[in-house]
């Protein structure tokens, strides 16, 4: 296999990049200088090298505990659960949550071999037993898998004395009620508030 063809079937195995993306992505670095394409390789080499898992919420950092973890201003009895470490990111720089997470590293999927042993539970039921936390909210995916995974977690933690809860659902701001699906405009109307 040529250089360029590694690097294009390498480039196409990254999430929401399919092989023509992955050619471009391929020709516009063989157009810039090779300083900039050692830049790259150096970069991807030290995320590698550097990033861990937090030990204390699985979230990805350089330093351990992670910054999140660290900072006393964070309320330590407020837990959001998480699928993935990218989604602390989205919700820590769209929303004033300031308390903290706890990273399941995925979700549970029976077809694909992922079971509860997979995920990080102990740890989050470790955590709630510990005392400190007395609200843990859900924030897993809108999907099948997500659903479930929440479902999960929620029995997991049922008489730990803790408060669970689960990010709503609804309808998207600016929507058209026409092109809505139909789980998602079931939610909404289970969702649904007085208006006054």
């Amino acid at each position: 296999m040529s250089a360029i063809e590694e690097l294009i079937t390498e480039l196409a195995r990254l999430p929401g990049i399919g092989r023509k993306t992955a050619q471009r992505l391929t020709f516009h670095l063989l157009q810039q200088p090779p300083e900039q394409a050692a830049r790259l390789a150096s970069a991807v080499g030290a995320v590698s090298e550097r990033v861990h898992p937090c030990e204390e919420c699985g979230n990805l950092t350089e330093e351990q505990p992670c910054s999140i973890c660290r900072d006393p201003r964070r309320d330590p009895g407020l837990l959001c659960v998480v699928e993935e470490a990218s989604t602390v990111l989205a919700v820590d720089r769209s929303t004033d949550f300031r308390g903290r997470y706890h990273v399941l590293g995925g979700r549970l999927s029976p077809l694909d071999g992922i079971g509860p042993e997979s995920l990080r539970l102990e740890h989050l039921v470790a955590r709630v037993r510990d005392g400190s936390v007395r609200e843990v909210i859900l924030a897993t995916n809108p999907s099948m898998e997500g659903e479930v995974t929440a479902t999960y977690v929620q029995q997991l933690l049922a008489g730990q004395g803790v408060r669970v809860t689960r990010l709503a659902r609804g309808l998207p701001m600016g929507g058209d009620l026409e092109y809505v699906d139909g789980v998602t405009l079931a939610h909404a109307l289970v969702a649904r508030q007085e208006v006054s």
